[in-house]
C-alpha cells in the first residue's frame, strides 16, 4: 500500500539542474563507489590498528576507539543525515557527506597525535552518516521501480555485502607494503572524483519544504550516541559496568521520549507512517539482526584465522575474496529472481542459509584448516546473503513517497549499525565466558614456565600488546593459548547462529509482500 504524506508536509518541485543527460551506469557507479567508502572503512582500518598502536604507542585495546569513534557518530547521525537529504536536497547533501568523508580521512591520515586521529575519525563517521543513507535513496529516486532499479538495488547490496570483506584484503595491502596512513589517505582521491561526478551528473531532488525538526533531531541523535556507546562498552568492559548501564538506559529512555515526540509532531524527523508498511518495518527489524550475525562473523573469523591459524594480515584479506564474490554474483542473480519469487521466500532461505553457515562455524577447533572448516561455510553464509540484501533493500525502500526516501534508507542502515553494535557487544561477552572457562581447564593442564608463558598470551591478546619471543617460543602455551581462543571462538559463533534462527522467524512472520505485488510493480515500470 502506497504511503501517503500529511498534508502539513509539502513538496517542491524538482529543479533539473545537471549539466547534461546521464547514463544509469554512471549513476550507479557514483552511487555504489560512495557506498563502498563507506562500507569498506568499517574493516580496512581494522587490518591497520596493530601499525597505528605502534605508532601512537597505545595498546590494541586503547586503538579500538579509532574504530568506536567513527561508529559512535556514524550511528548517532544516520537519522539525522537520511533526514537531511529529504529536506535539503540529495545532490547536495551527497557532495556534502563526500566531502566530510573525504577531509577526515586526510586528517586522520595525516594524524600526528592520537587525539588528531579521532577527531579525524569522528568526520568521517559524520560524513559517512550522511553520505550512506543519501546513496541508497538516489538509487529509489533515480532509477524506476522494476527490473531496473532491482538491478541498481542488486549492485548496491553486492558492495554494501562483499566491501567489508575487501576492505579486509585492500587493508592488508596498503598496510604491508605502504602504511597504515594509506588505508585512510586512499579515500581522498575517491571521494574528490565521486564529488565532481555527483555535481556534473546527478540532478536536483525533489525536497521537504517547512521547518527543520530539531527536538527531534537532537533526541534522536543523543538517543543513538547512547546506545552504541553502551554496546560499545559493554563489548570492551561488560554489561554491569555502571557506564554501560547509565549509557544504555538513556539510550532507550532517549529513544523512547524521541519516538512519542515524533508521533505527535507535525514536522517529525521520523514521521511514523514510515512504520505503517507491515514488510517495510520487517525488513528493518531483520536487517538489525543480521547486522549482529554478520559483524560476528568477520570479527570472530578475522581473530581465528589469524589468532589460531597463523595468517597474515595480507593472507586473511585474500582468504575472503571467495565471500565478496559470492555476494556480488548472488546479488545479480537474485535482482533477475526476485520478481518472480517475491522477497518472502529469499528472505526465508537466505536467513536460513546464513544461520547453517554460522552454526558451521562454530565446529572450528584448533585443527581446522581453511578449505575444510573456512570455505564452506563462508560460501554458505555468502550465498545466503546474496539472498537476502536485495530483498530487504527492496522492501524498505519500495512504495515510499520520494519525500521520505532519505528516512527510509537512512533506517535500513540504521538496523544494519546498531545491530553490529548489539551483535558485537553480546558475541564479545559470549566469547570472553567461554574464554575464561576454558583457560582455567587449560592451565591446570601446563607446569612451571609453561603456565607463566600462558598466561603471558591471555594478557596480550586482552591487552592488545605483542607477546615476547620467550613466549611465543614455548609449543604447549600456544597451543593451550589456540585452543582457548578456538573455544572462545566457537561459542561467539552459536550465538551468532541463534540471531541467524530469529531472522528467520522474523521473515516468516513480518513480512507480507506477495509475488504477485512484485510482478504488479514490474508490469507497471514497463508500461510506463
Amino acid at each position: 500500500m502506497t504511503d501517503t504524506v500529511r498534508g502539513t508536509v509539502a513538496s517542491a518541485p524538482p529543479r533539473q539542474t545537471a549539466r547534461r543527460s546521464t547514463h544509469p551506469a554512471l549513476l550507479l557507479f557514483l552511487i555504489a563507489g560512495a557506498q563502498l567508502m563507506v562500507v569498506l572503512d568499517a574493516t580496512i582500518v581494522n587490518i591497520a590498528l596493530p601499525s597505528m598502536g605502534r605508532y601512537f604507542d597505545k595498546s590494541q585495546t586503547d586503538m579500538t576507539w579509532a574504530i568506536n569513534a567513527y561508529t559512535l557518530a556514524f550511528g548517532g547521525l544516520l537519522l539525522l543525515g537520511g533526514r537531511a537529504a529529504d529536506i535539503l536536497g540529495r545532490r547536495q547533501m551527497f557532495i556534502a557527506g563526500l566531502a566530510l568523508f573525504s577531509f577526515g580521512s586526510l586528517l586522520g591520515g595525516l594524524a600526528t597525535s592520537y587525539e588528531m586521529l579521532l577527531i579525524g575519525r569522528v568526520i568521517q563517521g559524520v560524513g559517512g552518516a550522511i553520505a550512506a543513507p543519501t546513496a541508497l535513496s538516489l538509487i529509489t529516486t533515480l532509477f524506476k521501480e522494476g527490473p531496473e532499479r532491482n538491478r541498481a538495488f542488486a549492485v548496491y547490496a553486492g558492495v554494501s555485502g562483499g566491501g567489508a570483506a575487501i576492505g579486509l584484503l585492500l587493508g592488508g595491502i596498503l598496510t604491508e607494503y605502504l602504511d597504515w596512513r594509506w588505508v585512510l589517505f586512499v579515500n581522498v582521491p575517491i571521494g574528490v572524483v565521486l564529488m565532481v561526478g555527483g555535481f556534473l551528473y546527478i540532478h536536483a531532488s525533489e525536497r521537504l519544504s517547512g521547518r527543520f525538526d530539531i527536538v527531534g533531531s537532537v533526541l534522536s541523535v543523543a538517543g543513538m550516541v547512547a546506545l552504541v556507546y553502551g554496546f560499545i562498552n559493554a563489548a570492551n568492559h561488560s554489561w554491569s559496568q555502571g557506564v554501560t548501564v547509565a549509557s544504555l538506559f538513556g539510550g532507550v529512555v532517549l529513544l523512547a521520549a524521541f519516538a512519542l515526540y515524533e508521533s505527535r509532531s507535525k514536522i517529525a524527523i521520523m514521521p511514523m507512517r514510515i512504520f505503517a508498511n507491515r514488510s517495510r518495518a520487517g525488513s528493518y527489524v531483520i536487517m538489525l539482526i543480521l547486522g549482529a550475525a554478520m559483524f560476528g562473523m568477520f570479527y570472530f573469523m578475522t581473530f581465528f584465522v589469524q589468532g589460531v591459524m597463523g595468517f597474515s594480515s595480507l593472507k586473511t584479506g585474500v582468504s575472503y575474496l571467495p565471500f565478496s564474490a559470492v555476494i556480488i554474483i548472488g546479488s545479480g542473480i537474485v535482482s533477475q529472481v526476485l520478481p518472480r519469487t517475491g522477497p518472502k521466500p529469499l528472505l526465508m532461505l537466505g536467513s536460513a542459509f546464513i544461520t547453517i553457515g554460522l552454526f558451521w562455524f562454530a565446529q572450528v577447533n584448533t585443527n581446522t584448516s581453511y578449505w575444510s572448516g573456512v570455505f564452506p561455510p563462508m560460501i554458505v553464509m555468502a550465498t545466503g546473503m546474496s539472498m537476502v540484501f536485495v530483498p530487504l533493500t527492496v522492501v524498505a525502500v519500495t512504495k515510499v513517497t520520494n519525500t521520505d526516501t532519505g528516512l527510509a534508507s537512512a533506517l535500513l542502515n540504521v538496523g544494519q549499525q546498531v545491530g553490529g553494535s548489539i551483535g558485537l557487544a553480546v558475541l564479545a561477552t559470549a566469547f570472553a565466558s567461554a574464554s575464561r572457562s576454558e583457560g582455567k581447564s587449560q592451565f591446570t593442564k601446563l607446569a612451571g614456565a609453561s603456565q607463566r608463558h600462558f598466561q603471558e598470551l591471555l594478557a596480550s591478546s586482552q591487552s592488545g600488546k605483542p607477546a615476547s619471543p620467550a613466549a611465543l617460543a614455548d609449543h604447549p602455551a600456544v597451543q593451550a593459548f589456540r585452543t582457548v581462543q578456538a573455544h572462545g571462538a566457537s561459542h561467539g559463533f552459536t550465538v551468532a547462529a541463534i540471531f541467524g534462527i530469529v531472522a528467520v522467524v522474523a521473515s516468516v512472520v513480518m513480512i507480507t509482500v506477495k509475488k504477485r505485488d512484485m510482478q504488479q510493480v514490474t508490469e507497471i515500470a514497463v508500461s510506463a
